[in-house]
């Protein structure tokens, strides 16, 4: 392909991009294919003569779209956004075209730096405390994913618990003593926690414990558990290492109580403290929220998504540390055809020291076009209409007290919301929508939310049945709850997901992608209360008669 051939090629991808933009919401949310749907479509290999692009183009629509869930139309209300706008999609275009491994300054001084002042623009419009930034001991990177981020961290974590907890030893002595603690090293996170900080704890080869949140709390991680988890860890001759406290918990958008897990944190230094704000830290841009951050020059690093909710493209993880050297020392190895005069000089920042790989992609220009493209106050203004969208749906399924019940405080535009168990009870068969044989048959034992399982001895859930066999009526409201999110998602006007909370099956619904708008939330709305109803097997009139008689 040559420059003329690219031009008319990107015109024309250009133009299908903005129609299945400007078109998007017409479409079904999810796909409906079945697995192994492609290989059937495509050849048994690639070409032996090149294809023009138009060819190659019109596979877009005819083998590609009918697999793709449309995480951009403003009726994916599944799991948390994943932001997508055209300044976004420009930096990537450029990136594409500057493609560079980048990882130290000299391989292109101008993708080091723009990261950089990037992170310290960051830094400073989220209100990140002064030792944040890079003009001090710590700084910001560009990472893929908060899954990335953490699993670094927790590596750097380790690094520095163990050579500060055996540095009075020397040579073999202190290998031995390094290897010995190895094994009683844990990583500690909330059982609201998302299951990254567990996954980054296999990867590290130590163990990982749950600190209990309570309903009582919002869900959200309090000093006190905290202590008690982890003198319960030192008990059993285990040493914590790290903790994740978390601001936005996958499940209900919990905040933890960070004024006291900085009390707690205080007396135990070597513990490595990380704040995972992946969606809700995107809030920060909004001053309303800033007295969060009130703690967090106590803690070591922060990240949060551009990716997820402040309108860049994914993926793009923005990690903060308040000390770099630590993840210097943990990362840094140079060998000889790496090294150069600028990075010898110490006046340069080289970020392959700051991650787990070697090369990086330039991904902060597609943030500096989105600061710039939306401005600050287009950035609020995104935020606080979202959750005005939100503080709306919660309004509207709390109208409904006679079908539904709002399981925990909605936060970040964010709303979980279960059947109630007195609505559940209006199925007087056991065979009526397939609903009571479908519990016995299979009892609910596990929720799912963005691929992190959470079984019943996590969440204190019992099978659904007494141990006498029947039917426990939140089992009912659970099972009842489970066929309305399936049967929605299943015909694909709308998209949501579900979780377990504290044995709860419950619906999430969070309407935050760009192209969101009051008439797509109103109208998810309807749409759950239409199906809760026909599970139900009654109409609008019939349910009230029978719910107050109930009464």
């Amino acid at each position: 392909m040559d420059s003329n051939q690219f031009r008319e090629a990107a015109h024309s991808a250009v133009e299908q991009i903005i129609d299945y933009y400007d078109n998007i919401q017409d479409r079904r949310v999810t796909s409906d294919v079945s697995p192994g749907y492609l290989r059937p479509l495509l050849p048994s290999g690639p070409p032996v003569e090149g294809e023009s692009w138009s060819t190659i183009q019109a596979d877009i629509e005819a083998k590609i779209m009918p697999g793709i869930t449309h995480w951009q139309s403003p009726n994916f209300m599944a799991f948390f956004p994943a932001s997508s706008t055209y300044p976004g999609m420009l930096g990537e275009l450029y990136s594409g075209a500057f493609t560079a491994a980048a990882f130290n300054w000299s391989c292109s001084p101008a993708i080091t730096e723009l990261e950089t002042v990037m992170m310290d623009w960051l830094a400073e419009l989220f209100g990140l405390p002064e030792c944040f930034l890079s003009k001090g001991k710590g700084g910001g990177v560009i990472q893929g994913t908060t899954s990335e981020a953490i699993a670094t961290m927790v590596v750097v974590a380790r690094d520095r618990y163990l050579q500060e907890t055996t540095k009075h030893l020397e040579g073999e002595a202190r290998e031995d003593a390094i290897g010995e603690k190895r094994g009683k090293l844990v990583a500690l996170g909330s059982s609201q926690a998302h299951s990254s900080t567990q996954k980054a704890a296999m990867v590290a080869g130590t163990r990982y414990m749950s600190v209990p949140a309570s309903k009582d709390d919002d869900f959200g991680m309090r000093g006190e558990a905290l202590a008690a988890t982890i003198r319960k860890c030192q008990s059993k001759g285990l040493e914590p290492f790290f903790l994740t406290a978390t601001m936005g918990t996958t499940t209900t958008c919990a905040v933890d109580n960070f004024g006291e897990i900085a009390e707690v944190v205080k007396a135990h230094p070597l513990i490595w403290t990380h704040v995972d704000a992946a969606y809700a830290g995107a809030a920060l841009v909004c001053p309303e929220f800033q007295h969060f951050t009130d703690h967090f020059g106590v803690f070591d690093s922060f990240c949060m998504n551009m990716h997820k909710w402040l309108l860049t493209n994914f993926d793009c993880c923005c990690l903060w540390v308040r000390r770099r050297k630590p993840l210097i020392d943990a990362l840094s190895i140079t060998p000889a055809y790496l090294r150069n005069e600028f990075s010898e000089s110490g006046l340069v920042t080289d970020y392959r020291d700051w991650q787990i790989p070697l090369g990086r992609r330039f991904r902060s220009l597609k943030i500096w076009f989105v600061l710039r493209t939306y401005g600050v106050e287009g950035l609020r203004e995104h935020i606080r209409e979202h959750i005005r969208l939100g503080k709306l749906f919660a309004k509207l399924i709390e109208g409904r007290k006679d079908l539904f019940a709002i399981s925990s405080k909605p936060a970040f535009a964010l709303t979980v919301f279960s059947v109630v168990p007195s609505a559940a009870a209006l199925i007087d068969s056991p065979v009526e929508n397939g609903v009571e044989n479908g519990l016995k048959s299979a009892p609910i034992t596990n929720g799912t939310t963005n691929g992190h399982k959470s079984g019943p001895s996590e969440y204190g859930m019992s099978n659904g049945h007494t141990n006498g066999g029947d039917v426990t009526p939140l089992a009912k409201a659970n099972a009842v709850t489970k066929k309305i999110y399936e049967l929605i998602n299943s015909r694909g006007e709308i998209m949501l997901t579900n979780s377990m909370l504290n044995g709860e099956y419950v619906i999430r619904v969070v309407s935050a992608n760009p192209k969101a708008e009051e008439k797509y939330v109103r109208n998810a709305y309807e749409i759950v209360q239409r199906t809760t109803e026909e599970v139900l097997g009654l109409n609008h009139a019939s349910l009230k008669r029978k719910a107050s008689e109930l009464d």
